[in-house]
């Protein structure tokens, strides 16, 4: 390639990345990284064909000036799943609050559509959940027991089912993004479709309050998962359908690495959905107050970990990005 080719192929780039030397324009540290690693790939490539060229004599500048900037807060790699969780995921997070919220409000609204479908139709509900389930249930509730359900396994081969079982709705939710973006939207419709069926269903027949304190100790954190992986499968497939700047395969690539950065995220919300599944929900004869105890806290973990707290981090690091020094200054 002609030098001349080369630098308007790539000028953008670079330019990008003096800005936020020099500028100290805010970005994200990801992106930072990624720039850092192109220009130094642009460096090697100019040393073999463009020697003692200006082009040559500008990379090289750019790439030594900003090393300490790039690295000068890299965590040692004994600490990388520590800091995954404490600092690398929040701000990956913060990107995508606006696909969180869709994925939630999604869910919300085919929830009350199962509500109202289940409450037109008497049938709805056994074409959702399966004659043997609701006619288990009627037969659980005439017994006085309505959450027996949750009693007829072991707690331990129970914890390992759900756990597993809720692992596989996740990657689900997350690689039916591929299907841009559709893909997802129809995992979170469906499982809202048939909790909104299936809660009405317990209100119907008279102990609504009895399924929600009792399927909600588990339930918060589990649909909670549903939602966040179905806000992964949005990151992927957007980024097939808007790569921005980057090309197609490049914006691919970095929305299946968010994505699942983000799924990866989830990785203790199952452990504890499971647990809670096996070992207390099984428990219907607790009080009141230490279900909706239970229940809040699971709530504002999520809400917490996966908006306030994303908030945040990335208010702090805006901050210390403020403090980069100018090119001149290093």
């Amino acid at each position: 390639m002609r030098e001349a080719a080369f630098v308007k192929q790539n000028k953008d780039k670079w330019l990008t990345f003096e800005s936020v030397l020099v500028n100290k324009d805010q970005i994200h540290p990801d992106e930072l990284s990624s720039l850092y690693m192109e220009v130094t790939d642009h460096l090697s490539y100019a040393q073999t064909f463009y020697p003692q060229s200006k082009t040559l004599e500008y990379l090289n500048h750019l790439a030594s000036q900003s090393h300490q900037i790039i690295y000068k807060t890299k965590r040692e790699s004994s600490k990388r799943f520590i800091t995954f969780f404490t600092e690398e995921f929040p701000l990956i997070m913060y990107r995508y609050q606006r696909q969180l919220l869709i994925a939630f409000l999604t869910f919300l609204l085919f929830s009350i559509i199962g509500a109202y479908s289940a409450a037109n139709d008497g049938s709805f509900v056994r074409g959702i959940m399966g004659d043997g389930y609701v006619n288990m249930t009627l037969s659980n509730i005439e017994k006085g027991d309505p959450m027996g359900v949750y009693k007829k396994q072991g707690e331990l081969n129970m914890f390992l089912g759900i756990t597993i079982n809720n692992i596989k709705v996740a990657l689900m939710a997350f690689v039916y993004g591929i299907f841009l973006t559709i893909g997802s939207l129809y995992i979170i419709m469906r499982n809202a479709i048939m909790l909104g069926s299936f809660q009405y269903f317990f209100f119907e027949q008279g102990v609504g309050w009895e399924s929600v304190r009792t399927i909600w100790i588990h339930g918060t954190i589990e649909i909670s998962v549903i939602i966040i992986a179905g806000c992964a499968g949005m990151v992927l497939g957007n980024s097939i359908l808007f790569p921005q700047t980057y090309t197609r395969l490049e914006s691919f690539k970095r929305g299946m690495k968010n994505g699942l950065k983000i799924v990866v995220s989830t990785i203790p919300l199952f452990v504890i959905a499971g647990f809670l599944e096996g070992f207390v929900t099984r428990h219907t004869e607790m009080p009141d107050w230490l279900a909706i105890v239970i229940i809040a806290s699971s709530l504002a973990l999520i809400i917490f970990y996966y908006v306030y707290y994303p908030i945040k981090k990335h208010k702090e690091e805006a901050a210390r990005l403020a403090l980069v020094p100018n090119l001149e200054n290093l």
